[in-house]
């Protein structure tokens, strides 16, 4: 981690993150459209009504490959989105407004692939789990206290927990393409 880079901090979940998700959401539709084939979704923890996180909006575009969507990343740009070759076999991974100080990820992944069906069961069960969101919750501020300069290792510590809840999610038949937010 750069030592220009924000520390992890967890706060309270905070009512304005879907607006602010939707407000970004018809920038990136209208910059990115022809390369998005599928919707826009709202993911990551700010996506949870009332659980506690980064106060990052995450958001997952749809497109038809990587490849296709290659010139996106320029478009991306133009919206103030930084890219990184984070993943760069998997998504077009950005920050905005810059690597230091985040207030929103965008990660363009082919629409309906696992890593996309993953994020929105994920998600959704998060959301319709309250025992789950709070274990979660728990999570997150114990490895933000412990990985407070390091980002990396904060989001390695809360992977598995990620992993187990999406395969349990995905069991039962959560992350249907067709998801609750449309584009």
């Amino acid at each position: 981690m750069s030592s220009d880079d924000a520390p992890v901090e967890i706060v309270p979940y905070d009512p304005a993150w879907p607006a602010q998700f939707e407000e970004e959401r018809q920038a990136i539709a209208a910059a990115l459209a022809t390369w998005i084939v599928g919707s826009i979704e709202h993911v990551g923890s700010t996506a949870i009504p009332g659980l506690a996180a980064k106060p990052v909006i995450d958001m997952m575009a749809g497109v038809q490959s990587l490849e296709a969507a290659r010139p996106a990343i320029d478009a991306a740009a133009r919206l103030g989105y930084c890219y990184f070759p984070y993943r760069p076999d998997s998504e077009h991974w950005f920050c905005k407004p810059s690597p230091a100080f985040r207030t929103h990820h965008l990660h363009l992944v082919p629409f309906g692939n696992g890593q996309w069906r993953g994020a929105i069961a994920f998600r959704d069960y998060v959301r319709r789990h309250p025992a789950i969101a709070v274990e979660y919750e728990t999570l997150k501020r114990q490895f933000a206290h412990e990985f407070h300069l390091d980002r990396e290792a904060y989001t390695r510590a809360k992977h598995p927990f990620i992993e187990r809840i999406t395969t349990c999610a995905l069991e039962q038949g959560y992350g249907d393409v067709q998801s609750s937010e449309q584009s």
